[in-house]
């Protein structure tokens, strides 16, 4: 008998099977000690369309002292509205810079068989030249796992499932 076991698309009740993860992950409901900012953005499928029924859950483990109020510290998860937008409040700490993640990601939709990984730095991370995670993107697709600054403590990064500007997804071995 074989010891590999399938995998199930998510939903279509995923929203609702996973609420009790999703109410303390709310940007406003975040317990930090230190600095935070807010990531914004929208996920999209291959045709451009938004994703209204995703699930993104977000792993920042150098967050976790600063969070120790939280159910569980450093995790994030929260899904896609009707337009396929998303928020999460980010606590920062002195290794969330020097070329690392802010936040590492899974992205759980509708018609994907497996979850997709993905990572998310700032582009004003003074230390991304010198990333080692990065350097494994090639250079046309790096800008696909950045968050761009639009406001105070405000970043922008939408999530693309497929086509020209799809993010860049990771496989783990």
């Amino acid at each position: 008998m074989s010891k590999i076991t399938t995998s199930q698309t998510v939903g279509p009740f995923s929203h609702e099977a996973w609420q009790w993860a999703v109410d303390s992950c709310t940007p406003d409901s975040v317990k930090a000690t230190g600095p935070t900012i807010l990531v914004s953005g929208s996920i999209f499928d291959g045709d451009g369309n938004p994703i209204n029924d995703a699930q993104i859950e977000a792993w920042t483990p150098q967050a976790a002292a600063a969070e120790s109020e939280q159910i569980i510290p450093g995790f994030r998860r929260v899904p896609s509205g009707e337009g396929g937008g998303f928020s999460m409040r980010i606590s920062l700490s002195p290794t969330s810079t020097g070329g690392e993640p802010v936040m590492y990601v899974t992205v759980f939709a509708r018609g994907l068989v497996k979850h997709q990984f993905t990572a998310v730095f700032l582009e004003d991370d003074a230390g991304l030249a010198q990333s080692a995670i990065l350097a494994q993107v090639p250079e046309a697709r790096r800008s696909t796992l950045l968050a761009r600054k639009t406001g105070d403590g405000q970043y922008r990064w939408d999530i693309r499932m497929q086509g020209e500007q799809e993010t860049a997804f990771f496989d783990y071995v």
